[in-house]
């Protein structure tokens, strides 16, 4: 496969994000049998340390980036949930949220730089598949990019939650106020699938 020889030339010639043995804990962490909801990010941080293989995520002592804070404030405004002081989302990834992201790696401090290493056709995939073969999944999509997946999603078996991305930029803009936490675990409940709890340790 053509993105793996370059996946390889990469990593052996700079320093790429997230660590090789985790460009995947996505989908380990989150199987396809397990998966309830898909929350759609577009390539991992950039910075050292950052990335940990979930979209948005980060590991526990690495400061928050302003995207996940925004996305915390909302969660607090929703469900009235405490800000976590870690950033670390793997217990969502265990509940069935699979934090997907568009590309799977990054160079460093060069947001975007794997755009042509063909990851969209891999993930693009995994969301054609996600919606074909399951019924009532939630999808978010935060932000025009992920947004535009959604010709990827069937409708009429799946919710779609949609708004400006989490970030400084765009948060104000409508990501505040829309509720994507209590909205995804009510269309679950109503479809008798288990709420995901979406609090964190603080």
């Amino acid at each position: 496969m053509k993105t793996d020889l370059l996946l390889k030339e990469a990593y052996s010639q700079s320093y790429i994000y997230p660590p090789k043995n985790v460009a995947f804990k996505a989908l380990h962490l989150t199987p396809f049998e397990k998966t309830k909801v898909v929350i759609l990010g577009q390539d991992p941080y950039h910075g050292e340390g950052q990335a940990n293989g979930l979209a948005f995520s980060v590991n526990k002592g690495i400061k928050l980036p302003p995207s996940l804070r925004n996305i915390f404030k909302e969660l607090q405004s929703d469900l009235g949930y405490p800000i976590p002081s870690s950033g670390d989302l793997t217990a969502w990834a265990k509940q069935g949220v699979l934090l997907l992201n568009s590309v799977l790696t990054v160079k460093k401090d060069s947001p975007a730089s794997h755009r042509n290493l063909g990851w969209q056709l891999y993930t693009d995939s995994v969301i054609s598949q996600l919606s074909s073969k399951k019924e009532n999944l939630v999808f978010i999509l935060w932000g025009k990019y992920a947004q535009e997946k959604v010709s990827l999603i069937d409708e009429s078996k799946h919710m779609v939650i949609q708004s400006p991305h989490p970030s400084p930029f765009s948060a104000n803009r409508g990501f505040f106020g829309s509720k994507p936490f209590s909205k995804t675990n009510t269309y679950l409940k109503s479809k008798g699938i288990s709420e995901i709890d979406w609090r964190l340790t603080t």
